[in-house]
């Protein structure tokens, strides 16, 4: 009955230690206990905090037309339910029901409110910030890391093609993410998510778009300051996957075109003289253009490695 433990109760949650104290209390309550009887306290918690109704409302709604319920919906999720300190198996466990009784669109969209960036003034879902500009590690950190989460062992409920699905069903919320962040998404998801991700678009004929997706992840790498190596290995394995060499060779002329056309587009931006305070436009083709030249460097460390062994 304590106002600051219930969904709605607290007149400045931001502040509040309420929830924490809660999410703590039912970290040690349960402790040892088996998923059915977790599963019990899931289920009355829901019905007790009306948490399926008050979800319902913002998954239906247009993104941050309810800023106040999205904001305490994530406070609860991750105070309650998804407490700091609980074991990997604990948090797949509340993650896997809060989540798999929704559809995969509104799953990701959850997902985003739960994890995604916020406003540091105000606490509230910043829904534009994949869409309008390039973003930092700390925006995704979050939802890289649930992601990671719903992929290990630990969410036995979860298969690889599903992790794929919500990865895809993430990068349209609120609409299409820019392909930047996407990249960088998935490399902070971790080798395994990245490669079955990739592979996934090989297996399913879409060089094209693999190969648009593999230059903005050589470009983070170049950014965020990755070895650029790495980026060499995943393509490698990448190849590996296409069933005839028609269709590698093919993935590989589409790799070195998706280079061109963005360094020409670019080109064609800073020549426009399209420039913010930041300079933006000439930052990204000196950035890509390192990334191009380090991308094949690595290549043909590689590739001149081999041939004199």
């Amino acid at each position: 009955q304590v106002s600051c433990f219930k969904l709605n109760g607290c007149a400045s949650p931001l502040h509040c230690l309420g929830l924490q104290c809660y999410g703590v209390f039912l970290q040690i309550l349960t402790a040892g206990w088996d998923e059915l009887e977790c599963h019990r306290v899931f289920n009355f918690l829901w019905d007790l905090s009306n948490l399926g109704r008050k979800v319902q409302t913002v998954v239906s709604s247009k993104p941050g037309s309810a800023r106040r319920l999205e904001l305490r919906i994530r406070l609860f999720c991750r105070g309650v339910l998804l407490s700091p300190g609980s074991r990997r198996s604990d948090s797949a466990f509340w993650l896997t029901r809060i989540l798999k009784p929704w559809p995969m669109v509104n799953q990701a969209r959850l997902l985003y409110i739960i994890f995604g960036p916020v406003s540091s003034r105000d606490g509230h879902v910043v829904w534009q910030k994949m869409i309008e500009g390039p973003t930092d590690e700390t925006s995704l950190k979050g939802l890289a890391d649930a992601i990671k989460l719903l992929y290990g062992t630990e969410a036995r409920e979860w298969t690889a093609d599903d992790v794929i699905s919500l990865v895809d069903e993430l990068s349209v919320v609120p609409q299409e993410w820019l392909m930047e962040n996407n990249a960088r998404l998935l490399l902070l998801s971790g080798n395994s998510i990245c490669f079955t991700f990739l592979a996934s678009k090989a297996v399913n004929g879409r060089a094209v778009e693999l190969a648009r997706l593999m230059v903005f992840m050589v470009l983070v790498c170049e950014k965020d300051l990755y070895c650029m190596d790495w980026a060499v290995k995943m393509m490698q394995k990448v190849c590996k996957v296409f069933s005839s060499p028609w269709e590698r060779n093919n993935f590989l002329q589409c790799l070195e075109n998706s280079f061109a056309h963005m360094l020409m587009d670019m080109l064609q931006a800073v020549l426009a003289g399209e420039r913010d305070e930041e300079d933006s436009s000439f930052l990204n083709l000196f950035h890509l253009m390192n990334a191009q030249a380090n991308f094949h460097k690595e290549i043909l460390y590689l590739a001149m490695g081999s041939s004199s062994s």
